[in-house]
């Protein structure tokens, strides 16, 4: 027996429990309907394990920590910190590791927090089950549970591990967090065929989902790991997470300007050593001082902060980011893959539709808020007053009920089944008043609904004295209870060949139908039997439900279209279904193409990769099938969204580039392996987000573009000292000192800038374009050259027409490329547009306030004595201050005539700026 069971589990990922009867799977269990006995219990959880999935392995805090200088140009910073330091100069060696550390400590801290996706979907297993064991009923921890366990359900019950039902009772059971189902699926003992997919293997129950109705028994079949939500574990743990294009940019930026660093670099020494003569240990300290002056110290830190204010932004637009760099990928997004239910939809089921036997009502609102009305060609009507069956279908309705909708703290709320509270919803709609009509018909018997025989009935009397059976349920179960149907000329024979006709273009719709019937009996019938509901019943319609497009998602699917974003659909439910939303929303393509789990499982990679290149909507998919749609999309060179809010949408929310969860309705799972989550799960606030990332995009580029020529000019004035044989004008500690505060005001200013007219209109950019486009290199030499001109020329003057001190001449270098870069912060606030107007010289509060805490900084710079001590200067006179003023005003001025020559010729270009 042990060697059986041994063997059964490990082929029980393979065994399609649903395909097989009861007796089947006892068997194969080695088990009985009264439990296992406590000893064999306890063997089998040594051969089985505890039921409880495998942590993930972290990585530690140190390991974390030391990854934030795995980047070239802090090992380039590194190598000059070790330099300066052999040649015993402490200070450049302190400024330089303190910037590094900065720069790592900021990183580490914003990183944010370890993935927990794991440990959300752990959290989803029931703490406790209740079992049988040697027939007795008792309660032990879920991670006791083993196979061949028989455990008992009831309504409000997490399922403990999978199960193969061996009863089920009316039972229903919520299983939207792994299949995206929108509404609980019926369970039943009989086997299904195997092939069937997830959703519909109805004699299964599966670890992790809620038991919403009923009760049942259940013969555990798999456990831990080998569950389906562990199996998604275990899919999820395998999915590597992708880089964002802005890092992928970065770091190939990063590699190409170390590379050309250490080239400059060497090469100048070289230089100096054989041509100007220089000293070996001068020059490894004029080289060292090149390479300081070349890295953009301060670009981390710009961008870490620049990120993190685009998320203070998108959460006051309800999208919260989880990891910073996300903010930027989502304004390079081609594709947002969506699930439906509670993402596109509200997972509120909606009466839509009333069909009578002459007459056929629309019903607008959505939702269980009673905001709507009925319409009959087009026209609003009352649907109390109308003649016919409406009236006294939408009072069966709301009797033959078991659900509550309520008022509570500004939402409305459903007790019950989603189908039924619909209903109600219908009925509050039409005015009826609730109480009022429960009083005036009271209940007297009760027949609840049961799958097996697919209808509810009640049975009501009122206060002359009548009474009244009610019966709802599946169409074809109540057609064939029917005899007669309700008209405006009162009741006819039953015309069941134009209601099969309906039904099938309802179903054509995606819409689930229900229908109503009544019979009156005398006042003296008191009790309901299965025979009272056969044959004598008054059809009086049907209502046609949906969980329907919320309008908001329409709009913004509309918007997306517009910004160039492909909007795609992939859901649990059923095809027919998921093709009614997508039509609603604007997603499916003219030939209306669905594309199912069990079609995407025929195809290779490649063909997927076709088909996703065409079909907008796909239905019936399994977390494998989500996963390998975000890949096919990825492949084609696509930056994709997904947006989820089950555990069967952790995968691909992982594996995407921006992975969007719901922040009310969206599991903890789902949460944790998104780097986004939608406070107010309105895919709304997706385009919202989108239109922030752009911006963010926009301002890191200003950003860059406002700090290299910075390190241009500089590096460029310590070549041109070189080549001429003078003494180096900037020293490391003092290049430091100008990049880093120039980054930290001026150019921190830029990241506060608003979005550009028309960001929304402009096409997603084309994640493969270089960071630093070939216009944007020309505006970074050019200005590094006007930085170079002005800042060496009023060394080089000072020095050897003046005859100044070389602290002197060194603090005039230094102000004058700050004041240059002033001025150029007024330039870069616009990239090809004109600033010489009001908005764009004092529009913003940002600039003018870094511009002030600047020049304070400066004043300290060159006037107090720590600072003239810690960075060699020396005070200066009110003639050089003017001589950089008219500099700051000239490079001005030039830039904004190079931004007039190019604008007409590249104004068109909306990629450029």
């Amino acid at each position: 027996m042990h060697q059986q069971v041994e063997g059964a589990s490990h082929s029980g990922a393979d065994t399609a429990w649903h395909a097989l009867d009861m007796e089947s799977a006892l068997e194969a269990l080695e088990a009985g309907r009264t439990g296992l006995s406590e000893g064999e219990a306890r063997r089998r959880r040594e051969i089985h394990g505890p039921n409880r999935l495998r942590p993930p392995a972290r990585q530690s805090g140190l390991k974390r920590f030391l990854l934030q200088f795995h980047n070239v140009l802090i090992y380039v910073l590194i190598a000059a910190a070790v330099g300066t330091a052999f040649l015993q100069h402490w200070v450049d060696t302190g400024v330089i590791l303190g910037v590094v550390l900065i720069n790592a400590l900021i990183g580490y801290l914003q990183e944010g927090k370890a993935e927990k996706a794991l440990d959300a979907i752990r959290d989803m297993l029931s703490p406790k089950a209740m079992v049988l064991r040697e027939g007795r009923r008792q309660t032990v921890d879920a991670q006791e549970l083993v196979p061949g366990d028989v455990v008992v359900l009831q309504a409000g019950d997490r399922v403990p591990a999978d199960l193969r039902l061996l009863q089920a009772h009316n039972l229903r059971i919520d299983e939207a967090v792994l299949t995206g189902e929108s509404v609980a699926v019926e369970k039943g003992t009989a086997p299904v065929a195997r092939d069937a997919e997830l959703g519909d293997r109805t004699s299964l129950a599966f670890s992790g989902t809620l038991v919403s109705y009923g009760h049942g028994l259940g013969l555990v079949t798999a456990t831990g790991d080998r569950t389906e939500i562990g199996r998604v574990s275990t899919l999820l743990s395998q999915v590597a997470t992708t880089t964002t294009p802005l890092l992928r940019q970065m770091a190939q930026f990063s590699r190409w300007l170390s590379a050309g660093i250490v080239a400059i670099a060497a090469i100048t020494f070289v230089f100096g050593l054989w041509v100007r003569g220089y000293a070996g240990m001068e020059m490894f300290l004029a080289a060292v001082s090149l390479a300081v002056a070349a890295i953009p110290e301060g670009l981390p830190a710009i961008m870490t902060i620049t990120l993190a204010l685009g998320v203070q932004r998108m959460a006051r637009r309800n999208a919260i980011i989880r990891r910073l760099p996300a903010v930027e990928t989502l304004g390079a997004v081609t594709v947002i893959c969506s699930d439906k239910t509670g993402t596109l939809t509200r997972n509120e089921m909606t009466v839509q539709e009333v069909i009578t036997g002459d007459r056929h009502y629309r019903v607008s609102g959505v939702g269980y808020a009673p905001e709507g009305s009925f319409e009959l060609e087009d026209r609003e009507v009352d649907p109390l007053k109308e003649p016919g069956a409406l009236p006294e279908l939408l009072r069966s309705a709301v009797l033959c009920n078991e659900a509550q909708v309520h008022h509570r703290d500004g939402h409305w709320r459903l007790e019950g089944d989603p189908t039924e509270g619909a209903l109600i919803t219908a009925g509050l709609k039409a005015g009826l008043d609730l109480e009022e009509l429960h009083g005036r018909m009271p209940r007297t018997d009760v027949i609840p609904f049961e799958s097996s025989y697919k209808f509810m009935g009640t049975l009501h009397h009122n206060h002359g004295g009548h009474g009244f059976i009610f019966m709802k349920g599946a169409p074809e179960r109540i057609l064939a209870a029917c005899t007669h149907q309700r008209t405006v000329q009162g009741d006819v024979p039953v015309d069941r060949a134009w209601w099969e006709q309906e039904m099938e273009a309802v179903a054509a719709r995606g819409q689930r139908l229900l229908a109503v019937a009544v019979r009156t009996v005398p006042a003296h019938h008191e009790a309901l039997s299965f025979d009272d509901m056969e044959g004598e019943m008054v059809l009086l319609g049907m209502l046609a439900l949906i969980d329907p497009a919320r309008e908001e998602a329409i709009r913004a699917v509309a918007d997306c279209h517009r910004a160039g974003i492909q909007v795609r659909m992939i859901t649990g439910d059923h095809a027919l279904t998921a093709r009614a939303i997508g039509e609603q929303l604007g997603i499916v393509g003219e030939a209306g193409e669905v594309l199912t789990g069990r079609e995407i499982e025929e195809m290779d990679d490649a063909r997927l990769q076709e088909r996703a290149r065409q079909v907008r909507v796909f239905a019936r998919t399994t977390p494998e099938h989500k996963l390998r749609l975000v890949r096919a999309l990825q492949a084609e060179d696509h930056v994709v969204a997904m947006t989820g809010d089950g555990v069967n949408d952790a995968p691909a929310l992982k594996r995407a580039d921006v992975g969007v969860a719901m922040g009310i309705k969206g599991t903890e799972a789902a949460k944790e392996a998104s780097e986004m989550v939608l406070a107010d799960d309105n895919f709304a606030s997706i385009a919202h987000a989108v239109e922030e990332g752009r911006t963010v995009y926009d301002n890191l580029k200003k950003a860059i573009l406002f700090i290299l020529p910075t390190n241009g000019g500089q590096g460029l004035t310590i070549v041109a000292a070189i080549l001429l044989g003078l003494s180096l004008p900037l020293e490391p500690v003092q290049v430091l000192w100008v990049n880093m505060v120039t980054a930290v005001t001026l150019a921190l200013a830029l990241a506060f800038e608003p979005p550009e007219p028309g960001l929304m209109s402009r096409r997603p950019r084309d994640p493969g374009t270089p960071l630093l486009t070939a216009f944007l290199i020309w505006r970074v030499i050019f200005v590094s050259a006007l930085l170079l001109i002005g800042a060496f020329g009023h060394y080089y003057w000072m020095l050897q027409t003046q005859g100044a001190a070389q602290e002197v001449a060194r603090t005039v270098a230094i102000n004058t490329f700050v004041v240059g870069q002033i001025f150029y912060l007024f330039n870069s606030r616009y990239i090809l547009e004109s600033v010489l107007n009001l908005r764009g010289l004092l529009g913003s509060r940002p600039v003018l306030l870094a511009i002030g805490v600047l020049v304070v900084l400066q004043l300290l710079f060159t006037y107090t004595g720590p600072f003239q001590f810690l960075f060699n200067t020396a005070a200066i006179g009110l003639g050089e201050w003017a001589r950089i003023l008219v500099f700051g005003l000239v490079l001005f001025l030039v830039v904004e005539a190079e931004k007039a020559l190019l604008r007409r010729r590249w104004q068109d270009r909306g990629g450029l700026a």
